[in-house]
């Protein structure tokens, strides 16, 4: 579990994970909070792993975190996701255990107190029915094969191991590694029974500095990611769904959805030339500060550069 400043939401993600009739190992790795993250990590009983907040960066810091686990599947959380029952772990880790797959992801559904919108956008990206892909499905799902979250997802070390483990990046450390996986012909299963709540309310700046970084991230790894299929596709599947589901059904939301839709995409564009901005302007316009007074920002530019 990936945390900084976590303390107030912390139990709620680790007492579902500590029902669980596997009895897993847990490690709460910490970047700095000085809220008490740690010590209450501590008093419910889990490892705790202290990464200092200038070193920490979401590819690498959950690579060393799975090393320091060292067990043949990990399963990665962040502490806003929380597990809906205790069952929800055996159901994501199933898919792996049977050989059929080297990296699940959960379902995310919406908070219980989530808009319209929040909720839409929960429901496209994780549909009620599961799937397995692999490199084979592009003509059937285009980008979204190789869609993961790490909000919650669970990952074969070996196959981890043989892509050289998760890579220094700004965000979708997981996105790259499953479309890795796919190329040596491996499978994604996305697992609608393993059911977590997780979701953000939209905001016009929230929107356009999250998009911002995936944008970026999709500039330095663009062969990989966009050479098939641009987002765009995806996009506007998403943009038309929304605006139908609103006139139909929520109209006052309207102008919210459209500043929404409007943030997103604009931040998104930007970050496709953000490695090209001056860095001042780019760390400005970026939701993750800590990444651009890290240690590991110039090895995430000449990794994937590379």
């Amino acid at each position: 579990v990936i945390t900084h400043n976590a303390q107030a939401i912390l139990k709620r993600c680790l007492n579902p994970i500590l029902l669980s009739s596997l009895a897993p190992r847990v490690v709460v790795v910490n970047s700095s909070s000085t809220d008490g993250t740690v010590e209450l990590a501590a008093r419910m009983g889990v490892e705790t792993l202290i990464v200092p907040r200038d070193e920490f960066n979401h590819g690498l810091t959950r690579e060393r975190a799975r090393r320091f686990l060292g067990t043949d599947i990990v399963v990665m959380l962040t502490p806003d996701a929380w597990l809906d029952s205790e069952h929800s772990l055996a159901a994501l880790i199933r898919p792996l255990r049977q050989g059929k797959a080297s990296v699940a992801y959960a379902r995310q559904l919406p908070r219980r107190e989530a808009d319209t919108i929040e909720c839409y956008n929960r429901h496209f990206n994780y549909p009620s029915g599961s799937c397995l892909r692999s490199q084979a499905d592009w003509p059937i799902y285009g980008a979204e094969t190789h869609f993961c979250s790490n909000a919650c997802a669970a990952w074969r070390a070996s196959a981890l191991d043989e892509i050289g483990g998760f890579p220094p990046t700004i965000v979708s450390e997981e996105t790259v590694a499953a479309a890795r996986l796919l190329e040596r012909g491996h499978h994604v299963a996305y697992v609608a029974d393993a059911l977590v709540r997780h979701s953000h309310p939209a905001g016009f700046w929230r929107d356009f500095r999250r998009q911002f970084d995936t944008g970026f991230t999709r500039a330095l790894y663009f062969d990989l990611l966009l050479k098939r299929e641009r987002d765009e596709v995806r996009g506007w599947r998403y943009m038309r769904g929304l605006l139908r589901t609103l006139w139909y059904n929520e109209q006052g939301l309207l102008p919210k959805a459209i500043a929404h839709l409007f943030a997103s995409y604009l931040g998104y564009r930007i970050g496709l030339i953000g490695p090209k901005l001056p860095l001042f302007l780019a760390r400005m316009l970026s939701s993750q500060d800590f990444f651009w007074r890290s240690k590991a920002m110039r090895l995430t530019l000449s990794q994937a550069a590379g």
